[in-house]
C-alpha cells in the first residue's frame, strides 16, 4: 500500500516524512528533486504478544510505503492547474495524506499569509478537483466524437460514466463521495483521479496546542467523511519523541499528556483509511501480520502468503487472537472449540489467525 504525502509550503511534510522514517524501520529512496519514498512498519501490539508467546526466529510487520511528493510549492504560484510531474508522483499511490498547518512560525511564513485550516483543505480539494474536472473533459470530448462515429456500446458507457462525473465535479464534489460499479472501477482504474482516492487530514499544530487538539479537529468535521479522516498532531513534538529513549520517551510523554505516540495513530489511520485488516500467521520461524482488505476470503486470503496456498487451498485453520491470548495456547483453544476449520468463501476478520491446508 502507498500513501502520498502532499500539502503546502512549511506545512510539516519533511517533518512528519522524517519522523515516520526515524520512529519506525524504514527504506528510503529519492529526492527533493523526485518523489521521496519510506518504507514503515505497521505497529501492531498484537503480533508483538504473540512473538512473545512462539518465540519465533523472526517477526515481519505490516508495511506501509509512504511517498512524499512536491509540487504543491510549486502549483501555489502558478494558475494553470497541477503539474505533469505532481500527478505522475500522485498517480500510484492508494490514499493521500494532506498535511494541513495550524502553528504559527515567523520565520516560515504561511504562503497565504494565514492560518486557516478550513481554508487550506478547502484549496487544496479545490486544486485536485480542478485537475479530476480537466481530465474528464478532455476525455468526454473525445469520447462524444468517438460515439458520433462508431457507435461504440463500450465507449457510449465509459461516455455515461464521464458525464457522471462530470456532474459530481461540477458540483464542486470529490468523486469518492460516488458509488460504483465493478464494471465502472474498471474504467476508472486506468486514470487514477485524485478525488477518488482516501484522503487522511493531518493537522500539524505546535506543542502547546496539544491540549486542544481534540477541539481542534472537532471544529474541522463537516471534512470527515466514510473516506476522509482526520488526525491531529505536533510534528516537531514528535520528532522529539522518536529520538528519545523509551524511558525518557514515557516520561516525556506522560509530562504532556500523551497516551501514545501520535505517529501510532497516524500509521494505524492510514491502514484503517484503506480499509485493510491484518490476521497473523506464527510458528517457529517467524510471526507475520499480512494485509488484506476487509471482507477477503480465506483462499484469496492464502494467496497474499504464497500463490501455491491459493490454488491448493483446501481449508483453514482458523482462531481468533483474542481466544488464543484467553486460553494461553493453541490446545487450549482447539479444547474449547475455539480452532477452527474454515472453508474458502470464510470472510477472514481483523485479528484471525491462520494456519492454511493445501495440496498442490
Amino acid at each position: 500500500m502507498e500513501i502520498g504525502i502532499v500539502g503546502l509550503p512549511y506545512s510539516g511534510k519533511s517533518t512528519i516524512f522524517s519522523t515516520l522514517l526515524t520512529h519506525k524501520s524504514h527504506e528510503q529512496t529519492g529526492g527533493k528533486q523526485t518523489a521521496e519514498r519510506g518504507v514503515v512498519k505497521v505497529p501492531d501490539s498484537r503480533l508483538d504478544k504473540l512473538t512473545a508467546m512462539f518465540n519465533p526466529k523472526k517477526q515481519v510487520n505490516a508495511i506501509i510505503e509512504y511517498v512524499k511528493v512536491a509540487g504543491l510549492e510549486e502549483e501555489s504560484e502558478q494558475t494553470t492547474g497541477l503539474s505533469s510531474k505532481f500527478l505522475t508522483n500522485l498517480k500510484n499511490v492508494d490514499a493521500l495524506m494532506i498535511i494541513i498547518r495550524n502553528f504559527e512560525n515567523e520565520f516560515y511564513p504561511h504562503p497565504f499569509n494565514r492560518i486557516d485550516p478550513s481554508a487550506d483543505i478547502e484549496y487544496i480539494n479545490g486544486e485536485f478537483l480542478i485537475s479530476d474536472l480537466m481530465v474528464v473533459e478532455k476525455r468526454v470530448e473525445k469520447l462524444e466524437k468517438l460515439v458520433q462515429k462508431t457507435q461504440n456500446e463500450q465507449e457510449k458507457r465509459e461516455l455515461t460514466l464521464m458525464n457522471r462525473l462530470k456532474e459530481q465535479l461540477d458540483q464542486e464534489k470529490p468523486l469518492r463521495e460516488l458509488d460504483f460499479s465493478e464494471n465502472e472501477l474498471l474504467i476508472l482504474r486506468g486514470y487514477q483521479f485524485i478525488t477518488l482516492k482516501p484522503a487522511l487530514y493531518v493537522i500539524n499544530i505546535s506543542e502547546d496546542q496539544i491540549p486542544q487538539a481534540a477541539e481542534i479537529e472537532k471544529s474541522l468535521v463537516q471534512f470527515k467523511t466514510p473516506f476522509c479522516s482526520i488526525v491531529t498532531l505536533s510534528a516537531e513534538t514528535e520528532k522529539e519523541i522518536s529520538e528519545l529513549s523509551e524511558e525518557d520517551r514515557k516520561a516525556f510523554m506522560d509530562e504532556l499528556g500523551i497516551k501514545e505516540p501520535a505517529l501510532d495513530k497516524l500509521i494505524k489511520s492510514s491502514y484503517d483509511l484503506m480499509g485493510l485488516i491484518s490476521f497473523f500467521t506464527v510458528g517457529e520461524d517467524e510471526c507475520r501480520s499480512w494485509t488484506i482488505r476487509r471482507g477477503t476470503m480465506a483462499q484469496k486470503a492464502a494467496g497474499v502468503i504464497h500463490s501455491d496456498l491459493e490454488k491448493g487451498f483446501i481449508r483453514a485453520e482458523t482462531v481468533h487472537y483474542d481466544h488464543l491470548m484467553e486460553y494461553g495456547s493453541m490446545a487450549a483453544c482447539k479444547e474449547k472449540g475455539l480452532l477452527r476449520l474454515e472453508g474458502k468463501e470464510y470472510p477472514v476478520k481483523d485479528g484471525d489467525i491462520l494456519n492454511i491446508r493445501f495440496n498442490v
